[in-house]
């Protein structure tokens, strides 16, 4: 069996736990999969997989060379794509992450007209509201809010969400309702965190052309988008999010908008991804496509 070959038997068997799963996606018989690994692990002197009756998982050394030649994999399949006359019709795998909401509300339920454009694409999706490292976790692209902040990544604008600030009408009945900007510091705001930073997001409201500040302060922080928004249901504060995701909420009265005078920054949604992508036929096709998907809901880009 060839290199390239072994190599995808290798990533196939560390994803999937098992030899025979593995071998089956690539119509082999186990015991040539098994053989091939032997032969890998004896070439490179090093034992790259854990095996038990039940179970393969890759050693300390496996797993360093799984994340490495994960990579290496995807840019073949991107060098050989990019010079194939099927540039039109790209396959392969396209490993995506998406914000939890964005991936639910928006990607996910158009995701099958995605399937019948490019048929030859399977998608890997992950979703949350963690950062990730996209090379080292040979994710493609990522769909993520606010100003991009990564220099070594490409960024592509989706869309400006309008965005709004609104807390349960329990809140406000227990608290008062804030009657200008300055009175949100008077009052309880929930907190949002990521990777142990417990930073307390300051509510922004645009007064005369200018953005300004107003520090909350509060007594709860969590670190996942449906919480703070089921938080702010529970009549834990004030939260300032973009208005889609509220919609259904605001029109039952269970979240009730305040300072609607002021209107908030509208918060940038950005595709992301390595400038080692650039090139791929998989990231270029999914990029015009959620492009497409954004702009269908909330209105083209200015300046895009």
């Amino acid at each position: 069996m060839d290199r390239f070959l072994t190599l995808q038997l290798f990533n196939r068997i560390v994803e999937l736990g098992s030899f025979t799963e593995a071998a089956e996606m690539l119509n082999l018989p186990r015991a040539t999969a098994t053989h091939a690994i032997k032969q890998m692990e004896s070439r490179l002197g090093a034992r790259l997989l854990d095996r038990t009756t039940r179970h393969v998982k890759p050693t300390l050394d496996g797993q360093a060379f799984y994340e490495r030649s994960k990579r290496v994999l995807a840019e073949l399949e991107d060098a050989e794509a990019s010079l194939s006359t099927h540039v039109a019709n790209p396959r392969g795998t396209l490993r995506l992450d998406v914000h939890g909401v964005h991936a639910t509300m928006i990607l996910l339920p158009h995701i099958t007209e995605f399937r019948e454009r490019y048929p030859n694409i399977d998608v890997v999706l992950s979703s949350g509201d963690r950062l990730v490292d996209l090379v080292k976790e040979g994710i493609d692209c990522v769909v993520r809010a606010g100003q991009p902040r990564d220099s070594t990544l490409v960024a592509r604008k989706l869309a400006d969400l309008p965005e709004i600030i609104c807390a349960s009408p329990e809140y406000l009945n227990r608290y008062g309702t804030p009657k200008h900007p300055s009175d949100l510091e008077q009052h309880q705001g929930i907190g949002f965190f990521s990777r142990g930073n417990n930073y307390r997001y300051p509510f922004s409201v645009i007064m005369d052309g200018e953005v300004q500040e107003f520090e909350a302060s509060g007594w709860i922080s969590v670190s996942d988008a449906e919480c703070y928004t089921t938080a702010a249901l529970a009549g834990c504060g004030l939260i300032q999010v973009p208005r889609f995701r509220l919609e259904e909420h605001l029109k039952t009265g269970r979240l009730v908008q305040v300072l609607p005078e002021w209107r908030c920054p509208d918060l940038p949604i950005s595709a992301l991804y390595p400038f080692h992508r650039q090139l791929s036929p998989r990231v270029r096709v999914f990029i015009d496509w959620v492009r497409e998907l954004y702009e269908e809901r909330f209105g083209a880009v200015s300046g895009q």
